[in-house]
């Protein structure tokens, strides 16, 4: 008989999108004559820029050539695309070491996987709303959760809480999933010290940096003092530079970071991470990370921007649209995300209902992502610029 890991039926019946795309399959099937705008899903509509297939066509020549073809590469990464991350990060005042850069298939994989390097007796806090990733990745291990209240008091960013409090990992997303929210260095850096101080490793989920346009905010939580110590870094090339079908990301684990072994004492979270890759992971393909490394060239990133900037002027007219209706909201400046408040003390559910079936514009619930999401939405700003304008003209049609 083979047991199954009962955690699993812990997890709700239904993943969020999932059950989005079951309203959306019955409402087009008994409506076909209406056109669906799509700003649910945060999945890009840019294509892969030239810099990036460039460099791609010319690594898919060399897999066809015998003197350049490539087997199997390094779990970690290769050392070009490990290079560039590293430059990256310098040009913002962040040294790394390149073994402290990991690359993955994308910053999803690599959150729910560093969890095997943890012991399932940890405690774990997590906002609440969050990206479910978060909380059900948990919930699979088994392991007890606390969640931290997010809501517009704290503008959706709260803060550490009471010294009494003792959780052993920490999940932090910024810009924020789903709420479009940014700490700012002094918030983060209240973070850092609250987890140095309490032993605990903050995992920081980093995958909407490259949308943040105040140059004040923090891109990464290694820009503050301290951090070495105490936090892992998560960033993807999903929403950065188009991977979402390509998949590419990177983890950043210091060297100074350690957990706490009962026979050993401490032990290097570096090296529990590479073990685990080099055992679990055969390494993001060498087509892929030629691609990825040439978005950290001076020509792609200058490239990426010009999409970075299409889908910030996205998020600029939904924003000014939300204004214009009188609905709270927050995001959409350093954000691709904006989150809004459904009007009328509607439930979330039953606002997605309504902008299905009113205008035929599909959202996120509020609700999906946790309690304190109950009441709230979320917006995208990754669809075409035509259709991001006629659904806001939808939008204002709507009696309010």
């Amino acid at each position: 008989m083979a047991f199954i890991n009962d955690h699993y039926l812990e997890l709700k019946d239904s993943y969020l999108f999932s059950t989005i795309a079951k309203k959306i399959n019955e409402f087009t099937s008994t409506h076909p004559d209406k056109k669906l705008i799509r700003m649910g899903i945060g999945d890009v509509t840019l294509p892969l820029v030239p810099a990036v297939l460039a460099a791609m066509h010319e690594a898919v020549e060399e897999m066809g050539q015998k003197e350049t073809f490539k087997g199997y590469g390094p779990e970690q990464g290769y050392d070009f695309l490990h290079e560039a991350i590293q430059k990256y990060y310098a040009s913002r005042g962040v040294n790394l070491s390149t073994d402290e850069i990991f690359i993955s298939d994308g910053a999803k994989s690599d959150i729910g996987n560093i969890t095997d390097i943890f012991s399932n007796a940890n405690v774990v806090m997590i906002p609440d709303p969050v990206y479910p990733v978060y909380v059900d990745t948990n919930i699979m291990s088994g392991r007890q959760i606390e969640f931290l209240d997010s809501h517009a008091k704290n503008n959706f960013l709260p803060m550490p809480p009471s010294q009494d409090a003792s959780p052993d990992i920490i999940y932090l997303c910024s810009p924020n999933n789903p709420t479009g929210s940014v700490y700012n260095k002094e918030q983060l850096k209240a973070w850092v010290d609250y987890a140095n101080h309490t032993d605990a490793v903050i995992l920081f989920d980093a995958a909407y940096e490259c949308f943040i346009q105040d140059p004040s905010l923090p891109r990464s939580i290694f820009e503050i003092e301290g951090a070495k110590t105490c936090a892992i870094e998560f960033c993807s090339l999903s929403k950065t530079a188009g991977f979402t079908g390509t998949r590419c990301g990177y983890t950043i684990v210091p060297k100074n970071l350690l957990g706490i072994n009962l026979e050993t004492d401490e032990t290097s979270l570096n090296k529990l991470w590479l073990r685990r890759q080099t055992t679990k992971f055969n390494g993001v393909p060498y087509i892929i990370q030629k691609g990825a490394a040439a978005v950290f060239s001076p020509e792609g990133q200058a490239q990426i921007q010009k999409n970075i900037t299409y889908y910030m002027e996205n998020a600029q007219l939904i924003a000014s649209t939300m204004k214009e209706k009188g609905i709270e909201f927050v995001g959409g400046d350093n954000s691709p995300y904006i989150w809004l408040k459904c009007p009328n003390g509607m439930k979330s559910w039953d606002f997605f209902d309504y902008l299905l079936n009113e205008i035929a514009v599909v959202g996120t619930p509020g609700a999906g992502f946790g309690h304190n999401g109950e009441g709230y939405f979320r917006l995208t700003a990754f669809g075409s610029k035509e259709a991001t304008l006629e659904a806001m003209e939808r939008f204002k049609t709507l009696s309010l």
